[in-house]
């Protein structure tokens, strides 16, 4: 499954480079749902720069 990883990585839209779960996107999806968050890929780029995983911010910064 690294191959998965490390071809993921490529597309990740987190700009948190050094994230142990990179191009992992289940432990990504886990660890943010346990912390009542939302992953970088559901956020506009410019929502995702403010590195704020609330669902209260990723409204705020939501783009329709």
């Amino acid at each position: 499954m690294d191959f998965k990883k490390e071809a993921n990585k490529a597309k990740c839209a987190c700009t948190y480079l050094t994230c142990p779960r990179r191009g992992d996107c289940y432990a990504c999806v886990e660890h943010h749902v346990d912390r009542k968050e939302i992953p970088a890929c559901f956020f506009s780029k410019e929502g995702e720069k403010t590195y704020d995983r609330s669902i209260t911010n990723f409204f705020k910064t939501y783009e329709y």
